[in-house]
């Protein structure tokens, strides 16, 4: 029979070790440590097969996410499917700008469009309990998603289906209006590779902005005076977006925010 380290070793030769690690591990149903204590095991057949059937859907471009059915953002476990984005490093930079404007400004409710797998949402609201927060999406398979994963973390995050504000009441308000809608321009060269996950998550099938500008021409309606609009945005569209700012309504403090790698992620205004 073949050892928990020779499947390794054989996995190592066409996928990435993390990847080929993280697959065998949730074959087993074990963390990853276990497969360094363990790694003279024999590996049961059946286990194996199913392994080698998970590294093959890997080497073939499926993100491990989506076989695993598990993605981690911010230390907490996330259920994901191609029905929803998967959580990138890159929104931690969303997170931040938020969680700062909140404990420098005193913020008391927050409204997250466009949730997807609910992973921004369900962070604020964990993170800090004291603030109402609602969580919006088109999507109704995403939405159920979302919610699943906010019942497993038991994150108080209030969900209704819709697109962009036509999920709300029209006299609702907000301190903080937080976004990550689909940015990517349709002929992007990077799209062809993200085949496997939702397009309409990631393009708006137009030129990267449109949803930008929507949201910005709608969102003074439903922001507190003073409020807070920022946005998760492609390495190249901060410029575009401080524009889209400066252009379409009362909006003052209007800057970008960069993300670990030095390039533009974030870009936010206070409502005048």
């Amino acid at each position: 029979m073949t050892t928990i380290g020779a499947a390794l070793r054989e996995a190592r030769s066409v996928i990435e070790t993390f990847d080929a690690q993280t697959l065998l591990a949730f074959v087993l149903g074990k963390n990853r440590t276990y497969l360094y204590t363990h790694d003279t095991d024999e590996l049961p057949p059946a286990l194996l097969t199913h392994f080698l059937d998970c590294v093959e859907r890997c080497r073939t471009g499926e993100p491990v996410p989506y076989i695993t059915g598990v993605q981690y953002f911010m230390d907490r476990a996330y259920r994901v499917t191609p029905d929803v984005l998967i959580p990138r490093y890159d929104t931690e930079t969303l997170i931040e700008v938020a969680a700062d404007l909140i404990k420098s400004h005193g913020l008391s409710s927050v409204l997250d469009l466009g949730t997807g797998s609910g992973c921004i949402a369900c962070t604020l609201a964990l993170d800090f309990p004291l603030v109402s927060v609602r969580a919006t999406d088109i999507s109704e398979k995403a939405l159920n998603i979302a919610q699943d994963n906010a019942r497993t973390l038991q994150a108080p995050v209030r969900f209704s289906i819709g697109a962009w504000f036509d999920a709300v009441d029209s006299d609702e308000r907000f301190d903080l209006i937080v976004s990550n809608p689909p940015y990517i321009h349709p002929a992007d060269e990077h799209m062809p590779a993200l085949s496997f996950e939702p397009v309409d998550a990631l393009t708006d099938h137009v030129d990267g902005l449109s949803h930008y500008k929507s949201i910005i021409t709608d969102a003074p309606t439903f922001l507190n005076k003073g409020g807070y609009l920022a946005f998760e945005h492609g390495w190249d569209q901060g410029f575009a977006i401080r524009e889209l700012f400066s252009e379409k309504g009362p909006w003052t403090d209007i800057r970008t925010v960069k993300d670990l790698a030095e390039r533009d992620r974030v870009t936010l205004a206070q409502l005048c």
